[in-house]
């Protein structure tokens, strides 16, 4: 329909959104899932049945906030950096704050022709490759990104990034914006969480990350090879830790239940994971049995103690040592590796706040956020302690489908509410007050309406020491009449909440590709990137035209090239039929931004060099012919003419 100014009429359905809740309340209601839900919140905008009544902030009204303040304007730069996983893309993305821009796309556990990553011999290196020197996984799916710390905080070296699908942990360079690593998990599916450890939980003099934790979703017969397959009291899962430095695992815990996200606390003592189906059942409905499910904690120092001690048993072909932590194993607090703290059924999520004192691990089909104290929990293992559910200091009503929350600087929590389409705003001081029975501590101080159905929320600076309170960014699972439409795949949407006031507001709407999961928000002057590599980084790197050359051992051709602005260091190079051809490329421009490509038609090649990188690439010349090598990145005003031939004979 016309509007006057060719303008197009975009509906707005205020409805839209408790249309949902109900549907999708109407679908738990139909697994016998519902009780306690409907009754919480059943309107869209009130505060759950129990908390108090907290008026919903409505998406801003045209001149009820000064967008202006939020612009990026052309040639200023962004404040923020945000590092998000991109979901079953199998890569992560840059993108800037408050602008939305999307800077970059780092492949990871994906092919990627622009780069070249999955092509190139020295990222199949990374990516692990079967015996003939194909791929041996080309897909991945990415959940959660976490940068490595240095006293309680980013020190922009790495970033962490887990593969859900093939069991694998990769690191990214943060100076380079590139993946360098990739290990695979032994006898681990659908590794989910993931998170850093702040600082060494044994020797107290190192104040940065050693080890990164993994958290295990679905639990398979151990081994899982072919043996027990119907057989569930045979199924368990994994928590790994991994060595920072070498990517390599260090050892594995056994535990009841499925795991989903990890945290770890600031003094390096403890990593924990939110559980579902403590039940350890194989179908759904076998997963539902039991009132509470749990949050584990991991004793890391007991762990590895227990392990230097041998302690451990293996599990198939794998080496890394692993130690029991099931519940039946570790009854006594004082000798524990492991503790299970009760919640409510399915939770979903858990963050460590930002003074160190408290987890919250979110209900999800509870309409609550359960607080857990950190000196609690290791008071336990200490046996002071009766049971695991004492640490529990709170556990407010918030609404209906929490999953994430996020903390700012003044002792508040931000939590997205999945059924109620909306972030929810409560102050840790009245969670805790209202729990002791206080009936004037208000928990729930804000809430604000988001498009649609948010899954994960951050807080800028929200899981380090310095915390802001300036931004929430939440990553909404749905976007139906928020943008141009593009056919039945919805961009997906990032909606950046300014929560600097005491009311949160929101700011910006930014399309993101299908489908983000988790992202990270670090203030720009933490990163600090490079422009130029060294040349003398690459063992094989050609550093002077003058050595281009063609060098054959009988049916190994090896070509040795440089690129440099508007020509290739050979300008044909001949090889026959069913050679074994390398080809070494280095760029020798020294120019910041001054990147080349290198495409070989019909030959799936393509991928780029950056100034003074080497890259290489493999392939069997099996089409005789001639073909024409090119340059695929822009880089000169002869960048048309900057090719090369390979001559192919029959």
């Amino acid at each position: 329909m016309n509007t006057p100014n060719n303008k197009i009429a975009i509906p707005r359905d205020l409805g839209r959104r408790n249309f949902l809740n109900k549907t999708a309340i109407a679908g738990l209601a139909g697994a016998g899932l519902s009780a306690g839900l409907v009754g919480c919140n059943k309107t869209a905008g009130p505060a759950a049945t129990g908390s108090p009544a907290v008026a919903t902030s409505e998406p801003a009204k045209s001149g009820a906030v000064d967008y202006s303040a939020y612009e990026v304007h052309p040639g200023q730069l962004d404040t923020y950096y945000s590092f998000s996983s991109g979901g079953h893309s199998g890569e992560v993305r840059i993108y800037g704050l408050p602008s939305g821009r999307l800077f970059k796309r780092i492949p990871v556990f994906n092919i990627d022709c622009l780069v070249g990553w999955g092509i190139t011999n020295e990222s199949k290196k990374i990516m692990g490759t079967n015996a003939d020197g194909s791929l041996k996984y080309f897909t991945g799916d990415t959940h959660h990104v976490h940068p490595s710390y240095t006293d309680g905080t980013y020190n922009g070296k790495h970033l962490f990034v887990n593969d859900k699908i093939h069991g694998r942990i990769a690191r990214v360079r943060l100076d380079t914006m590139e993946c360098d690593k990739i290990t695979e998990l032994p006898n681990v599916q659908g590794f989910h969480g993931i998170f850093p450890d702040k600082r060494d939980p044994v020797d107290e003099k190192i104040n940065y990350t050693t080890r990164v934790f993994c958290g295990n979703e679905f639990h398979i017969p151990q081994p899982n090879d072919g043996r027990d397959l119907n057989d569930p009291s045979k199924y368990f899962c994994l928590f790994t830790c991994i060595d920072a430095e070498t990517l390599e695992p260090r050892w594995q815990v056994k535990v009841d239940g499925n795991m989903d996200l990890v945290a770890t606390s600031y003094d390096g003592k403890l990593a924990c994971s939110n559980q579902y189906n403590m039940e350890n059942g194989a179908h759904y409905e076998d997963m539902m049995s039991i009132e509470r499910d749990s949050c584990i904690f991991f004793n890391i120092a007991r762990i590895e103690a227990a392990v230097k001690a041998g302690k451990t048993f293996f599990i198939g072909k794998s080496k890394v040592p692993v130690v029991d932590g099931t519940k039946s194993a570790n009854a006594d607090p004082k000798t524990a590796l492991t503790c299970y703290v009760p919640t409510p059924k399915n939770p979903h999520g858990v963050n460590a706040s930002p003074d160190g004192k408290y987890y919250a691990c979110s209900g999800k089909l509870s309409p609550t956020a359960t607080l857990i104290e950190h000196a609690l929990v290791l008071k336990w293992f200490d046996g002071e302690l009766k049971e695991p559910r004492d640490t529990v200091v709170a556990e407010p009503e918030i609404g209906l489908g929490p999953l994430h929350t996020g903390f700012d600087n003044k002792g508040n929590a931000y939590t997205t509410l999945f059924l109620d389409s909306q972030i929810v705003k409560w102050n840790l001081e009245a969670a805790i007050k209202s729990f002791k029975g206080d009936k004037a501590a208000k928990p729930v101080v804000d809430r604000i309406d988001v498009q649609y159905q948010p899954g994960h929320g951050f807080t800028s600076m929200g899981e380090t020491k310095n915390a802001d309170g300036k931004f929430f960014l939440s990553d909404n699972k749905f976007s139906k009449d928020r943008f141009l439409p593009v056919g039945p795949l919805h961009p997906e949407t990032a909606q950046l909440i300014d929560i600097s006031g005491d009311k949160m507001k929101l700011v910006a709407d930014h399309s993101v590709y299908s489908e983000p999961h988790d992202s990270i928000i670090i203030p720009r002057e933490l990163i600090r990137t490079r422009q130029v590599y060294d040349i003398n980084e690459f063992p094989n790197a050609v550093k002077d035209a003058k050595e281009c050359r063609v060098e054959r051992k009988g049916k190994k051709v090896t070509i040795y090239l440089t690129s440099q602005a508007p020509t290739f260091g050979l300008r044909e190079w001949t090889v026959k039929k069913g050679d074994e051809v390398t080809i070494i490329l280095t760029n020798l421009d020294k120019v910041e931004d001054l990147t080349h490509g290198f495409a070989i038609p019909n030959y799936n090649i393509n991928f780029i060099v950056n100034p003074q990188e080497t890259k290489s690439v493999t392939f069997k010349a099996d089409k005789p012919g001639v073909y024409w090598c090119y340059c695929t990145n822009f880089c000169h005003a002869l960048h048309l003419e900057m090719r090369s031939r390979m001559l192919v004979e029959a």
